[in-house]
């Protein structure tokens, strides 16, 4: 969606691309977390670690970007190559390009590294071929996942456009935060046999207003170009909701060892943004998103619930999950730690 720079809250479309640059990074730190020694500790050390680190540097680039030309006159297309040329050092945009070039490279391997572990876990449950599941001996990798992963993703994006994958990529990320930082709140405030009737109603009136107020804005934001009033309206709703839910429900579970702060601030913030930056994506894209949802769900509830649950069964009768780095080709093993098993269960 082409925003006009007249509007209120115009500021905030590079922000969106920004927000989804570090919910990837996080997004292939926690695709990784099995293959960490010690999760408890390296987990939150990475993730925190990596986006401040990204935020570090993509600060400190726009700052000198804006230093050596205007941001008026800024090339969307190739910002750094055109801004060295415009002050003299043609010879630098080569340079830039040459980064460019090993940064997607590597930006593409570890894509493929976090898919593969994906489509691992997926196996492992039966929702996939169990083949895909089959870690090499020599290399202590899934290569079948990782193989099959490459190869689907380069023919996507061979016959694909790129504003296709883009958006699709945005709506996909901002969705999946959205409803993480959702089942965060729920997994807080709610325990099944111990939290009571009327704390569970006033969780789910509380989320429900705030989702509201969310989507009400979003809308709101597609939809107008210059109006602020629904601003005013729908953050006022969406902070009474937060502030509910904070004082009125008391927490049903606390984490044991690491645990996302400032509980229920952080994730209804998170919520309330993820929402928000969805009503700057198109309406083809939402198309193209809702129709290959709908045939997950239809896949899932017709054969990935059933073959999960039957898997899951299997697994309390002994058997489990070797871990990736481990090098099993076989889906289950007997000696496999139990908690990585209870891991796949939960999840």
């Amino acid at each position: 969606m082409v925003v006009s720079i007249s509007h209120p809250l115009s500021f905030l479309i590079p922000l969106s691309q920004f927000e989804v640059i570090h919910e990837s990074i996080v997004e292939i730190c926690r695709t990784m977390a099995e293959e960490t020694k010690n999760p408890g500790r390296d987990i939150p050390i990475g993730l925190i670690g990596s986006m401040v680190i990204t935020t570090f540097l993509y600060c400190l680039l726009a700052i000198t970007l804006c230093l050596m030309q205007p941001y008026q006159n800024i090339d969307i297309h190739a910002p750094f190559s055109m801004a060295f040329k415009s002050v003299g050092w043609n010879w630098a945009q080569y340079i830039v390009a040459a980064g460019a070039l090993k940064g997607m490279t590597s930006v593409l391997l570890v894509g493929v590294v976090g898919q593969a572990r994906y489509l691992t876990h997926i196996s492992r449950t039966h929702m996939m071929p169990p083949w895909f599941s089959q870690v090499n001996d020599k290399t202590g990798t899934p290569v079948n996942a990782t193989a099959v992963m490459s190869c689907a993703t380069a023919i996507i994006a061979l016959f694909t456009k790129l504003d296709i994958l883009s958006n699709l990529l945005s709506i996909s990320t901002l969705f999946i935060f959205m409803l993480v930082a959702l089942a965060l709140l729920v997994r807080r405030y709610y325990v099944s046999g111990e939290t009571t009737i009327a704390n569970r109603n006033k969780l789910i009136a509380f989320l429900l207003i705030s989702l509201g107020s969310s989507i009400a804005r979003a809308t709101y934001w597609g939809l107008s170009k210059h109006g602020w009033i629904g601003y005013c309206i729908t953050l006022p709703i969406w902070l009474l909701a937060t502030i509910g839910l904070g004082y009125f429900v008391p927490h049903a579970r606390n984490p044991k060892l690491w645990g996302v702060p400032l509980v229920p601030w952080l994730p209804s913030a998170s919520i309330a943004i993820n929402i928000f930056l969805l009503g700057s994506i198109d309406k083809k894209s939402f198309i193209r998103f809702g129709a290959w949802t709908g045939f997950l769900l239809v896949y899932y509830l017709f054969f990935g619930l059933h073959a999960s649950y039957d898997t899951a069964k299997e697994f309390e009768r002994g058997r489990g999950w070797k871990n990736i780095e481990e090098g099993s080709n076989g889906v289950y093993s007997k000696d496999a730690p139990i908690a990585s098993g209870k891991e796949m269960v939960s999840k």
